[in-house]
């Protein structure tokens, strides 16, 4: 029995916190300045040395490219925010009503809000005692699931009463990632109103010296592909699959081929009809919806192409949160 004197301390309970990139909080050149500001000061995302990267992020990039993207955002902007927020809030919530009471799912961004430290805190203040953290990213990459975790353990590090901790391993190559990828694709390619001749998978880039350096991305990006390959061929024996990858920047060499130009190369080599995905995001963010669907239409098109489809990421779809909540429910065994 406790005290009269003790303060309150919540019951024990098991929380699950989504973590996914970030998102400017409007589409305008303010808010994509802060939210850029934040993105690219992270060394996981430019590996350049501070003394010479900051008087170009802060002289150059800062002052030329929010006006831009916040143009791109606006695009793209729902009554709910950016896609990306309003796509992992409907995530958490249907994961939420899937889990019941058995654990409190939460969701944060990497850069921006809700912040990942913010929600880790206050799930440890509702009694979460134990959390699984899952960075949303299929592939890993120091940019984007070891960024997530120097977060997480930044929290951790200004915590005195830390919750157990466990993280989602990236799943690229996960059955359970496969075989939904396989049915919402199909779902998706049945439904077009014409028969693409090409499906284009594209990947979000990286700079080359990134593979050069041991990250895996590259590698778990082309497994990827080639195991949804594999699976749709049976019921599109017609269809060829190609991988590229998009949302190069700056003026170094990035992983290739890259998006655009094979869109360009596809159309003036006679393709008429052309699909893409995004197997590499598990939510439809500005690369997906503007990046893909509007500026890759308007690529492949102008290069004379005919029939072009940006399909939907997993984002909260019946077969994307099937896979959640097994993988989910996976990691959190022995704890629910």
């Amino acid at each position: 029995m406790r005290p009269p004197d003790h303060p309150a301390v919540a019951a024990p309970r098991v929380g699950v916190l989504l973590v996914n990139l970030g998102t400017p909080e409007a589409p305008t050149p303010q808010a994509v300045r802060r939210y850029l500001k934040q993105f690219l000061s992270d060394p996981r995302v430019v590996e350049i040395p501070r003394l010479v990267w900051w008087p170009i992020l802060n002289g150059i990039i800062l002052n030329t490219r929010p006006k831009k993207s916040a143009h791109a955002y606006a695009q793209v902007w729902t009554d709910h925010g950016s896609p990306l927020a309003a796509i992992t809030r409907e995530q958490a919530e249907r994961l939420q009503a899937m889990l019941g009471d058995r654990a409190l799912v939460r969701w944060a961004m990497r850069y921006g809000n809700p912040a990942l430290g913010a929600e880790l805190a206050a799930m440890k203040e509702a009694g979460c005692e134990r959390v699984l953290v899952c960075p949303l990213y299929p592939q890993y990459s120091g940019a984007t699931t070891a960024s997530a975790i120097d977060a997480l353990g930044a929290q951790l590090a200004a915590m005195r009463w830390q919750p157990a901790v466990r993280t989602l391993p990236p799943y690229y190559d996960d059955p359970l990632h496969i075989t939904a990828l396989r049915s919402d694709l199909a779902r998706q390619l049945d439904a077009l109103p014409f028969r693409p001749e090409v499906l284009l998978l594209s990947f979000h880039g990286m700079p080359e010296r990134t593979l050069h350096l041991g990250d895996p991305y590259h590698c778990q990006c082309r497994k990827t592909a080639r195991l949804l390959s594999e699976v749709l061929a049976p019921g599109y024996p017609g269809l060829r699959v190609e991988v590229s990858f998009q949302s190069r920047f700056g003026r170094a060499k990035w992983l290739e081929p890259a998006t655009d130009a094979v869109l360009e190369a596809e159309a003036r080599a006679g393709t008429r009809r052309l699909a893409v995905a995004a197997p590499g995001f598990s939510a439809d963010c500005l690369e997906t919806r503007e990046e893909l669907a509007i500026r890759g239409r308007e690529q492949f098109l102008a290069a004379g192409g005919t029939d072009y489809a940006a399909l939907d990421c997993l984002n909260a779809s019946e077969a994307g949160m099937a896979m959640l909540e097994a993988l989910v429910r996976r990691e959190l065994a022995g704890w629910i």
